[in-house]
C-alpha cells in the first residue's frame, strides 16, 4: 500500500476528534453570524439611517471577502451597512434601498456567477424602477477572458437602465489588481486590517513534505498529489471546500487558487495539481513550481482562502451528489473525507477522467469508501475507454431516474472541475432531468454549489 493508502486508513482514528471539531466550528460560525447581524441592526437603529446594502456576487469567495471589508470600512466611518449575497436580494428590498454597493465577479465568458444566478433570473429579467437608488459597482474579472468583467459591466448598465444613479464610475479589477482595489477602498475611508473571516490570511511559508504522480502513463498532463505543512507555527484551520492560494515570485499580483483536497484533521494540507505546459514547452508558473521546481523539503508561499460558496454549510445533514472531473476531484475528496469522519454515508460520486488504467485518481481510497459504505453510489466515467467519447453529463442523463429521486429526497449537488465542457455540460444535464424551476430553487437554497475553473 502506498503512502496515500496509509493516510486513508489513518484518517479513521481522527473521526471523533474531527466530528467534535466540526461541531464546534459550526456553532462558532453561527454565533459569529448572529452577532454580526445583531451589531448591524443595532448600528442601523442607533443612527436612524437606513443601512447601505453591500451586495456581493461571488464564484470563489473573493467578492464576498471584499464586501465584508467594505462594510467594516463603512461602519468604522459611522455608516450602517448590510451585507447580502446578490441571490438573497429581491426587487422590493432593492427598490426600498437608498444606496447599494455591488461587488460582482464574472463566471466564464461574461455570465453571472453562481452567487448572482438567481438574482439575474428573477430580478434582472423583470427590472424594477429604481429612481431613488444611488449605487457603485466593483467588477472583478480576468483579462485572459474575452468578455472581461462581463457580468459587472452588464449589472452596471442594467442599474442605469432602471433609473438608478452612479456615485462614481465602475471600477474594474483584473485578478485582484491592488491599485484598482485600493481605488475602491479609498471611497469608504481608511481600510481596516482584515481578520480571518473577512479575507484570506497572509502568505506564509509552507514546506512540501510529499509529492507523488497519480497518473503515470496517462495521455494527459501529469497529475500530482502534494502534501504541505506550515514551516512555522500550528496548522491553520480550514473547512472542506476552501481554497489554497499559491504565490509565484514571477507574478506576485496573481496568486493561483487550488481546491484543498484534505481536511484539517489529516494533519497536512493536500493539493491535487495538474502540470500545465505552454506551447513553447515551458511549464505553468504555479503548477511548474509545485510539480517540478520545488523539491520535497522546500518551501512555497501559500495562504488559505475561505470559499463559503462551496462549503458544506447548511448541507451537512443532506445526501450529497458530488460531480467532477480531473483535478476537480480535490474539492470533492475533501468533502468525502469530512463526510466519512462525520459518519455520513449518503454520498454519490460521479467522476470523470480519460482512462481507467492510468487516470483513476485516488483509486485505493475511493474503492475503500465504496467497500466501506461511505459511497452509497459510485460512477466512474472514463471518456476514452470506448470508441465514442463519454462524459459525466452523459452518465447523469443515463441515471435520470436515480438523480431525480436523490434531488427530491433533498440532496445537495456539488460540482468541481473544468469550466469549459464539464461544468456547462453537467449544468445542462441537471436542468434537463430536474427542470429549470427545481434547479433555480436548489441554487437559491444553496443546494447547488460549484467550484469550477
Amino acid at each position: 500500500m502506498n503512502d496515500i493508502g496509509w493516510r486513508a486508513l489513518g484518517a479513521g482514528s481522527t473521526v471523533a476528534a474531527y466530528a467534535a471539531l466540526c461541531a464546534s466550528v459550526y456553532l462558532r460560525e453561527r454565533r459569529r453570524r448572529a452577532a454580526a447581524a445583531r451589531n448591524a441592526a443595532a448600528l442601523s437603529e442607533g443612527s436612524g439611517e437606513p443601512p447601505v446594502l453591500v451586495l456581493f456576487a461571488s464564484q470563489t469567495g473573493q467578492a464576498e471577502a471584499i464586501a465584508w471589508q467594505t462594510a467594516r470600512q463603512l461602519s468604522a466611518a459611522g455608516t450602517p451597512a448590510r451585507v447580502m449575497e446578490l441571490n438573497a436580494l429581491d426587487a422590493p428590498t432593492l427598490a426600498a434601498a437608498r444606496r447599494a454597493l455591488f461587488i460582482a465577479s464574472t463566471y466564464g465568458e461574461g455570465d453571472a456567477p453562481d452567487g448572482a444566478s438567481v438574482f439575474a433570473e428573477r430580478v434582472m429579467d423583470s427590472p424594477p424602477a429604481l429612481p431613488s437608488l444611488r449605487y457603485a459597482v466593483l467588477a472583478l474579472g480576468d483579462r485572459q477572458y474575452a468578455n472581461f468583467c462581463g457580468f459587472g459591466r452588464m449589472l452596471d448598465e442594467w442599474l442605469l437602465a432602471t433609473g438608478a444613479t452612479r456615485e462614481f464610475d465602475r471600477i474594474e479589477v483584473d485578478n485582484g489588481e491592488p491599485a484598482a482595489l485600493a481605488a475602491w477602498q479609498a471611497q469608504w475611508g481608511e481600510a481596516p486590517t482584515l481578520g480571518i473571516e473577512g479575507a484570506a490570511t497572509s502568505f506564509t511559508q509552507w514546506r512540501l513534505i510529499a509529492r507523488e504522480r497519480l497518473n503515470p502513463g496517462s495521455v494527459g498532463a501529469p497529475v500530482f498529489h502534494l502534501g504541505l505543512v506550515p514551516q512555522m507555527g500550528a496548522m491553520p484551520h480550514w473547512m472542506s471546500g476552501d481554497l489554497a492560494q499559491v504565490a509565484v515570485a514571477s507574478d506576485p499580483a496573481r496568486p493561483r487558487d487550488y481546491s484543498i483536497a484534505s481536511v484539517h484533521a489529516d494533519g497536512e494540507l493536500q493539493l491535487l495539481v495538474r502540470q500545465e505546459q505552454h506551447p513553447d514547452g515551458t511549464l505553468g508558473a504555479a503548477s511548474g513550481l509545485l510539480t517540478s521546481t520545488l523539491s520535497v523539503g522546500d518551501t512555497v508561499a501559500l495562504r488559505l482562502r475561505p470559499h463559503r460558496g462551496f462549503r458544506l454549510d447548511g448541507n451537512e445533514m443532506r445526501p450529497l451528489i458530488l460531480i467532477g472531473n480531473g483535478t476537480g476531484l480535490a474539492g470533492l475528496r475533501a468533502h468525502l473525507r469530512a463526510r466519512a469522519a462525520a459518519g455520513r454515508h449518503d454520498n454519490w460520486l460521479v467522476f470523470g477522467e480519460r482512462q481507467a488504467a492510468h487516470d483513476f485518481l485516488y483509486r485505493e481510497e475511493i474503492e475503500a469508501w465504496q467497500a466501506g459504505g461511505v459511497l452509497h453510489r459510485l460512477d466512474m466515467v472514463f471518456s476514452r475507454d470506448q470508441a465514442e467519447r463519454f462524459y459525466v453529463q452523459h452518465r447523469l442523463l443515463q441515471s435520470a431516474d436515480t438523480l431525480l429521486r436523490w434531488l427530491n429526497d433533498g440532496a445537495a449537488v456539488y460540482v468541481c472541475g473544468s469550466l469549459r465542457g464539464m461544468a456547462s455540460g453537467v449544468d445542462a444535464a441537471l436542468r434537463q432531468v430536474a427542470g429549470e424551476t427545481l434547479m433555480s430553487e436548489l441554487a437559491a437554497s444553496g443546494q447547488y454549489r460549484r467550484d469550477v475553473y
